[in-house]
């Protein structure tokens, strides 16, 4: 009888470690950092891409993938598929916005995470001009992250493309490297939404209502979440009665001003760089909120303005347009509906 207790108090043991252990294994293990996190550390790094870029160009109204190579600052060279990608700075681009697809193995033999997609913005124009509308739409990216982790993540690069189309072929410029879809998903824990029309009391209201004042702050009005043009509709886990808001692409803002840029048709606007209030059905109360925490992020947005990859000139106007928002939200209760950019004097 006391051999059998005693086996029997061993198989709980036995039991009780093999649930411990199970259990362990169950728990979610440590967040891996992405390839994008991995090659941009340094803001501005450098990295070369080598590709048949002629090709691409040339298929560029397609989603064809074409080999190539990206190679870091310290040599580490990634083999990578690239493919044409975007709507209209596909059409205008010398060269189109890509997407970059990693290998998974690759990146789990680096100990990153499988997240195996980057977009890459490249400028419109082979130019000085090109390079700074990328980095003052690289640094609205950046203010928006700044103000809410809910955001997608952009990043600065200074690429070398090399056309092995081409002998001897080779471009250096100023890049972003803008995270996939996927990637902000799984940050936010959460699931895509792809409703057109979603009622204004689904979404978050205060994350709503921030993209709706940012979006005025910065001059854009390409941008709408009932067609769920340039936003990002993603349902949290931690909040799934609720979607979150998040923005994206600001080439056609008043704050980068792009040559190419307009404002949408149905503002009635003129000028790219006069303000329209796209309130999306929110309250006012709600907006004025959004615009409080825009007022308490001032100098830090302003900071962001004074970028060593920027000219003294870019620099200046980005905050000389920021002046005329700032100027009217704290002087006055309301939030008028048209903020119009003054007449040049001269």
């Amino acid at each position: 009888m006391e051999k059998i207790q005693i086996s029997l108090a061993y198989i709980f043991l036995i039991c009780l470690f093999s649930l411990y252990g199970a259990g362990v294994q169950a728990q979610a293990p440590a967040d891996l950092p992405s390839i994008l996190e991995r090659l941009t550390v340094q803001e501005g790094a450098k990295m070369t891409l080598e590709t048949d870029l002629t090709t691409i160009i040339a298929n560029k109204k397609t989603n064809q993938y074409f080999p190539g190579n990206l190679i870091t600052a310290d040599g580490k060279t990634y083999k990578i598929e690239l493919r044409p990608r975007g709507k209209y700075r596909r059409k205008v681009a010398e060269i189109p916005p890509l997407k970059i697809k990693f290998k998974k193995k690759d990146l789990k033999e680096e100990g990153l995470d499988t997240l195996n997609e980057i977009k890459l913005v490249l400028p419109c124009f082979d130019s000085d001009l090109g390079d700074q509308l990328i980095v003052k739409e690289y640094i609205a990216y950046r203010m928006f992250e700044h103000l809410t982790g809910a955001s997608v993540r952009a990043r600065l690069i200074r690429l070398t493309i090399r056309d092995t189309h081409v002998e001897k072929s080779k471009k250096t410029m100023m890049a972003m490297l803008v995270e996939d879809e996927e990637e902000t998903v799984a940050r936010m824990n959460g699931q895509v939404v792809d409703q057109y029309g979603i009622p204004t009391d689904s979404l978050m209201t205060h994350q709503a209502a921030l993209v709706a004042m940012f979006e005025y702050m910065i001059g854009n009005t390409d941008w709408e979440i009932s067609m769920m043009r340039n936003v990002r509709l993603i349902r949290s886990a931690e909040n799934p009665g609720k979607v979150l808001v998040i923005p994206y692409d600001f080439d056609f803002s008043g704050l980068v001003s792009a040559p190419y840029s307009s404002p949408a048709s149905e503002t009635g606007l003129k000028n790219v760089r006069d303000r329209f209030l796209m309130s999306n059905g929110l309250k006012p109360e709600a907006l004025k909120k959004a615009a409080k925490m825009l007022v308490a992020a001032k100098k830090e947005l302003y900071d962001l303005c004074d970028s060593k990859f920027l000219t003294r000139i870019s620099s200046q106007e980005m905050t000389a347009y920021l002046d005329t928002f700032f100027n009217q939200i704290e002087s006055n209760e309301e939030i008028p509906q048209i903020l119009r950019m003054p007449l040049p004097t001269d």
